[in-house]
């Protein structure tokens, strides 16, 4: 590991302050991700600004019915706290799916959104990638790709984003509340992550010193009928082939709202537009269903070694929300 500085901040704006006034920084909240990043050399910071003790870490109710959910709130709080598993179930769900639970235990909600993809050739210096060295290649498009992406990608890179949580937070309409150095704004979740393109190495739109604060949680009602699924290589401590929010709200038998939005697929969490401008108004039946998976589908990508997680989104899409609509 190169050799860093250390600093502990007291407060958002001393830690943005720190981040700026240095060459090449970076935030440390529980370090699960970046700290193992360190350790193969693919991040490479020359300050760490130690946030993980702000006061970023409570869970609140807001007078519109929403959430707030601090940055430093800990992944294993989060998906136990008694308003998430009642209102946001999905969100319960989905950090429960993700990693084991000591490191859910020392994650935080702001750490969670900014991981790193896990893509083989990114976390291997002695090979070409776009988003670590932008301009050397992306030599996943012609060998090994079989987890990597079918949405969004483009030739400099296939990666995907590996976080659980973020693909409930899409699909929930969430807020990223974020400070820097002309103070705080709002991100919408859906505008959060960027697609690679032709700069792969920038994951967001953040700026360099911008720290996440808060994410905010919207009173969607509906969102007490939702779930989160997903399908890995095994059943604890792997990332998502594919994976899916859904939420579902049926009046008289037809689909009123629908949320779904997709993991393991995409540079970023996917949230599947098509699929739910297809279902809205459509009978709440399995064929239904079907047609609207088809629709959000027909725009994948793939590489012949992920082709499979076509016909996979697909019985997921359906299977979700099937379960849904029996229970309710």
């Amino acid at each position: 590991m190169n050799p860093f500085r250390y600093e502990r901040a007291n407060d958002a704006a001393g830690a943005v302050a720190a981040h700026g006034a240095a060459a090449a920084a970076a935030y440390l909240g529980g370090g699960t991700n970046l700290v193992d990043l360190m350790k193969l050399r693919v991040a490479r910071p020359e300050t760490l600004v130690d946030v993980a003790r702000l006061a970023h870490d409570r869970i609140d109710v807001l007078p519109s019915g929403g959430v707030r959910i601090g940055a430093a709130v800990k992944n294993s709080v989060l998906a136990a706290d008694r308003t998430i598993r009642s209102q946001y179930p999905m969100l319960s769900g989905a950090l429960l799916s993700g990693a084991s639970g000591q490191l859910r235990n020392l994650a935080t909600t702001g750490g969670n959104l900014l991981q790193r993809t896990r893509c083989t050739y990114f976390a291997d210096v002695s090979k070409p990638c776009n988003k670590r060295d932008p301009g050397s290649g992306c030599p996943a498009r012609t060998g090994y790709h079989r987890t990597l992406g079918i949405f969004g990608i483009s030739e400099s890179c296939i990666a995907t984003h590996p976080s659980d949580m973020a693909v409930a937070l899409a699909a929930l309409d969430a807020i990223v509340r974020v400070r820097g150095a002309s103070g705080e704004r709002e991100i919408p979740l859906g505008d959060f992550y960027r697609l690679p393109g032709t700069e792969p190495q920038y994951d967001t739109v953040l700026e360099p010193a911008d720290l996440i604060v808060a994410v905010d949680l919207p009173p969607n009602g509906f969102a007490r009928s939702s779930l989160y699924r997903k399908a890995r290589d095994r059943a604890s401590y792997a990332f998502a082939l594919v994976s899916v929010a859904a939420a579902l709200e049926i009046e008289d038998g037809r689909v009123r709202e629908v949320r779904l939005a997709l993991g393991g697929v995409a540079p970023k969490p996917w949230r599947a537009t098509a699929a739910e401008a297809a279902l809205r108004g459509k009978p709440a039946t399995e064929a239904s269903f079907l047609e609207a998976a088809e629709a959000e589908l027909a725009h994948a990508r793939p590489l012949p070694d992920n082709a499979f997680k076509i016909a996979l989104a697909r019985n997921m899409i359906v299977r979700a929300l099937c379960d849904l609509a029996e229970a309710a």
